[in-house]
């Protein structure tokens, strides 16, 4: 296991720090993406590391990355990090928590899917009978299985701040309406695939998000991280029941936790025992065997 590392200072220039990931340029035409330890919860930076947990991102983003490379392009570059690295504690500290990935032009919005009725769409179902505007059937309970998976992107909010569902055609408005079209279908194609695949392995995947950019002739791209336990909601297969939501395999813990804290859940997090740790830890890591062996 690698030790924890809050926060990544390399002999790059630094592009930018994220949640989780920090962003160094290599060149004109690549980046190093690291996925650091960190963990934010109600959209707060806590200051505790989780152990390993940006090398299993990394791990399974990878492999859907490689599970999706027959039907989208995405930014994984043909570049070792030896390459770009040339001290070794530097090299030792990033192999296997970071990407070099190509530069592309990212899009202006979040792709999120819905399998099941969850987290903030369970909230505007119970208000309306809708999310983003597509009507559901009524009755439905928490975690039902929809009929279909639908397709409810979102605004990318600054960091800190909340992502705003639009509709499609706000989308359309956004990026206009043939890459609105591409980037709804082929979401819908990712997240179809990757449920059937997950499903198979006793792993519910809920609902997800992916990232897309362009290319230099406008053409779609898969980037950012695809089907985490950060970027998803997971459910085991032995633990669903409709009524209630379900375990997840990822900070459900530490969220759990926070919940029983005097804290207004604004900045400064609080820091973390350590079997909260080890409990997160544990589900990240058993999420990564179930898809990955």
């Amino acid at each position: 296991m690698l030790p924890p590392l809050f926060e990544s200072q390399l002999q790059l220039p630094l592009k930018q720090r994220g949640k989780v990931r920090d962003i160094y340029t290599v060149d004109d035409e690549h980046l190093l993406i690291v996925a650091t330890d960190r963990l934010s919860a109600f959209d707060v930076i806590l200051p505790t590391p989780i152990p390993n947990k940006g090398a299993i991102l990394t791990a399974v983003s990878n492999f859907w990355f490689h599970f999706t490379e027959s039907f989208i392009t995405n930014h994984l570059a043909d570049m070792s990090l030896k390459e770009i690295l040339s001290d070794p504690d530097e090299y030792q500290c990033m192999q296997g928590r970071s990407v070099i990935v190509k530069k592309f032009k990212p899009l202006p919005i979040e792709a999120i899917v819905r399998g099941y009725l969850a987290g903030s769409g369970w909230k505007d179902y119970k208000k309306s009978g809708a999310i983003c505007e597509i009507t559901l059937p009524q009755g439905l309970q928490l975690a039902d299985k929809l009929p279909s998976p639908i397709y409810t992107p979102s605004t990318k909010a600054a960091l800190g701040e909340h992502d705003t569902n639009i509709n499609f055609s706000e989308t359309s408005a956004l990026i206009g309406e043939r890459l609105a079209k591409q980037v709804r279908d082929i979401s819908l194609k990712i997240y179809t695939r990757a449920r059937d695949y997950a499903a198979a392995r006793g792993i519910i995947i809920a609902d997800t998000k992916f990232e897309f950019g362009t290319d230099m002739k406008g053409e779609l791209v898969l980037i950012d991280e695809v089907l985490t336990p950060d970027s998803s909601r997971f459910w085991a297969k032995e633990q669903y029941h409709v009524g209630i939501s379900p375990p997840s395999f990822d900070k459900q813990f530490v969220r759990d936790y926070l919940e029983t804290l005097d804290w207004d859940k604004t900045a400064p997090g609080p820091t973390l025992p350590q079997h909260i740790l080890e409990k997160t830890v544990a589900k990240y890591q058993e999420a990564q065997l179930r898809l990955m062996t």
